[in-house]
């Protein structure tokens, strides 16, 4: 099932981020030749860069890939480094909570009082769901790293590096399809 979800969000961000590079093109080629622009395409270009934002940002907890200080991490000892990095992201975990709840309650209200967008006529209720869906997805995808991390002894290891290795090496381990990435489910 987590393999389903990863390849979900994965491939929506790609389709989201495909959307929006396509969708600006045509913008830009709109207004170079024709002189004009359609309020529409920039719109759902928006619309489609928010969500990738939000589902990218999930996407990059689940690969532990967000941006950390990690010196004085891996300067004390991995129990108090591991304690302290559950305890900072058991707060991010909360925040995330927080976050999804009270975009709930906007989302209530966008339905009780209906607000729509200028071009495209979409409920922004509809928009605006990407931010439960998100923030519940990065918090559950924060605690599966840790789950990992402290009970099944997998580590998320360093995306960035993976990719500098899979540029500089032609390594085909480093592009993310190591057994620890494949036991992260």
């Amino acid at each position: 099932m987590l393999a389903k979800l990863n390849h979900i969000e994965d491939y929506a961000c790609r389709f989201l981020l495909g959307v929006f590079v396509v969708l600006l093109f045509v913008q830009v080629v709109m207004r170079v030749t024709l002189g004009i622009g359609m309020a529409w395409i920039e719109e759902l270009a928006r619309y489609a860069f928010i969500w990738f934002v939000f589902l990218g940002a999930a996407h990059a907890a689940h690969l532990g890939a967000h941006n950390r200080l990690q010196t004085h991490i891996k300067m004390m000892p991995k129990r108090i480094a591991n304690t302290l990095l559950l305890l900072v992201d058991l707060i991010w975990v909360g925040f995330c909570l927080v976050l999804a709840w009270k975009s709930l309650d906007l989302i209530g209200l966008l339905l009780e009082f209906p607000y729509d967008s200028p071009a495209l006529g979409w409920s922004l209720a509809y928009v605006y769901f990407v931010f439960p869906i998100a923030f519940v997805l990065m918090a559950f995808r924060v605690l599966q790293v840790q789950y990992l991390k402290l009970v099944k002894g997998i580590e998320p290891g360093d995306v960035e590096q993976q990719e500098v290795s899979k540029i500089t090496d032609g390594d085909s381990n480093a592009t993310g399809d190591s057994a620890s990435t494949k036991a992260k489910g």
